[in-house]
């Protein structure tokens, strides 16, 4: 029975969302007519908000926060755990700065969800050139985090499953090692309510750790992140042994 009530909630989230994105994505476009940058980043991501108020109220995902006061007052290059759609929903609400996403372009065909985020100040790039890839991450980071932007990346490059890692890629390290911005790793356990691939969405409470800014000087870009994975897959394990025990 409580597989079947989280199946209905689940539902009519999807409902809920696909009924709010169409209308405030238009006026998304439209809003992209007369403002850019900062105002049209708040603008759209207002529709973020409904839908993690949504996930709260219809299927009972609730959240905390750890360690804001962890984040910097300047240039910063978020790398996150990546476990479930919940946290690219999520952080553009909880952050204090506009975030630059760093995503794949395929995102961006997404009908009304895709078409806004296109009119965004955000690093879409062809994974299968690697080099191109690199080179417009390096220089739209650099420009968007002058702009005051923050930078968030995934450094395992997909959602992955609860209790297992992924492989940490440096494409986050390498930019804080050519701008001198630092990293700010953050761990997350969102698949414990909304699994990867999965369309079920259950109740509980997600734990979102933010920790403390790592400075790049005098490191290479695999030793910063070696760093940061084992920061991330420590608190990992402290937020949500449950899923570590196996």
């Amino acid at each position: 029975m409580s597989k079947f009530i989280a199946a209905l909630r689940s539902l009519l989230f999807v409902l809920w969302m696909a009924a709010t994105v169409i209308p405030w994505a238009v006026f998304s476009l439209i809003a992209s007519i007369f403002i850019r940058g900062t105002p049209l980043f708040w603008f759209t991501t207002f529709w973020l908000r409904i839908a993690i108020t949504g996930c709260r109220f219809i299927c009972g995902v609730r959240y905390e926060v750890k360690g804001m006061e962890n984040l910097p007052d300047g240039p910063a290059i978020l790398l996150s755990k990546h476990q479930s759609t919940w946290e690219t929903f999520a952080f553009p609400t909880l952050m204090p700065r506009p975030l630059c996403y760093v995503f794949k372009r395929e995102l961006l065909y997404i009908p009304f969800f895709g078409w806004a985020m296109a009119r965004l100040d955000m690093v879409h790039i062809d994974r299968s050139k690697r080099a191109e890839a690199w080179n417009r991450v390096a220089e739209q980071g650099k420009r968007f985090m002058a702009q005051g932007n923050w930078v968030i990346m995934f450094p395992e490059g997909t959602r992955i499953t609860r209790g297992q890692q992924g492989t940490y890629k440096t494409g986050g390290t390498r930019l804080a090692v050519a701008t001198g911005a630092p990293v700010v790793p953050i761990a997350v356990n969102s698949a414990s309510c909304w699994p990867r691939k999965s369309f079920l969405v259950r109740p509980g409470l997600v734990t979102v750790s933010i920790g403390k800014p790592i400075a790049p000087a005098g490191c290479e870009a695999d030793e910063l992140m070696r760093e940061v994975e084992g920061w991330i897959e420590g608190e990992m394990r402290r937020i949500d042994p449950g899923a570590y025990q196996q």
